[in-house]
């Protein structure tokens, strides 16, 4: 009877210590973040070490990611109510919000900026003003890498005129300078790595100092705020948190991406990501004093580009483009 006894005991034990782990997987909050290019893509990479060290889970959110048609259709989609979240840059609220769409920033994703202007080493290109009559390739003219050109030329007196914009889709702006074909690109350091690895060593012509276009950012809609809080401060927490791993341990960060892209079978370019990661947490991930934090002085020198170069047709009250509440703390 003893030895029954204590089997029971023992038996009542493990259903309470497992009883916890039940509610808490039970009541995981469940949000969907939508993705302007596939997920695979080192620019989402603290998204993923986000999921690939549990961040998540422990932030109490149960993650969904899915990719759509591009930032202009993760915008009107997040502003629309059809996902609380999704993926733009800290100058996406600014754009979009002067066209009626509610959404605002609720984490920025670094200190940095996520466009460089680099140039090939042949050209005889040292400064942005050696820019004047060459050739740029940019990915399109409704992209980021475009208006971050244009306020980058604009800082050295250039404009759009003095130069030969050209646009090649995401994978034509780099292999287009690496064949010769232009003189310099606007691009993320994805591309920057890939032309270095071709045996074409870029110049860097532009930091967030020349202009303060921004890093990539978390977007929400005002609705969603109001709403889904917790489904968001979760969010934003985890893959904060991943960022802060990225910074700190670019390498170690890479070799878990690695990973967990190669567990579920999608590419992972093993002899290229740890430079890549290295480049974001140098140059995109670095220099904030709070992780995730916007800026209201650089939101407010950006939006008044865009209005005087005529991208946007009026302004917004900067409280209005993002929120801290989320990353605070």
């Amino acid at each position: 009877m003893m030895i029954g006894r204590r089997v029971l005991v023992r038996g009542v034990a493990a259903a309470a210590l497992a009883r916890p782990q039940v509610i808490r997987a039970q009541s995981l909050i469940r949000v969907n973040f939508l993705l302007p290019a596939p997920r695979f893509l080192t620019a989402f990479a603290p998204h993923n070490l986000a999921e690939a060290r549990g961040y998540y889970r422990e932030a109490g959110v149960e993650m969904e990611f899915t990719t759509v048609a591009g930032g202009a259709q993760v915008a009107t989609q997040v502003g629309a109510g059809n996902a609380p979240l999704g993926g733009g840059t800290g100058d996406t609220p600014i754009i979009v919000r002067a066209n009626g769409v509610p959404i605002r920033g609720v984490s920025l994703l670094g200190g940095g900026t996520l466009i460089s202007v680099v140039a090939r080493p042949d050209r005889g290109i040292a400064s942005l003003r050696d820019l004047r009559g060459k050739r740029i390739s940019v990915t399109g003219f409704q992209d980021t890498a475009y208006f971050t050109l244009l306020g980058v030329l604009g800082s050295v007196g250039l404009t759009a005129r003095d130069v030969d914009i050209q646009a090649h889709g995401p994978t034509g702006v780099w292999q287009l300078f690496v064949q010769g074909q232009v003189d310099a690109m606007a691009g993320v350091p994805d591309w920057i790595v890939d032309a270095q690895a071709s045996g074409v060593a870029p110049i860097r012509l532009s930091t967030e100092r020349d202009f303060p276009s921004m890093a990539q950012a978390i977007i929400s809609s005002d609705r969603a705020i109001r709403e889904n809080a917790a489904g968001i401060r979760g969010c934003v927490r985890a893959i904060n948190r991943a960022l802060a791993d990225l910074i700190r341990d670019p390498a170690g960060s890479a070799r878990d991406l690695i990973a967990w892209l190669q567990a579920r079978n999608m590419p992972a370019n093993i002899e290229r990501l740890p430079a890549v990661i290295a480049m974001y947490a140098e140059r995109v991930y670095a220099g904030q004093q709070v992780i995730g934090a916007f800026d209201a002085q650089r939101m407010d020198a950006v939006q008044r580009f865009y209005a005087d170069a005529g991208i946007i047709r009026r302004t917004t009250p900067v409280a209005e483009l993002f929120t801290n509440e989320f990353v605070q703390g």
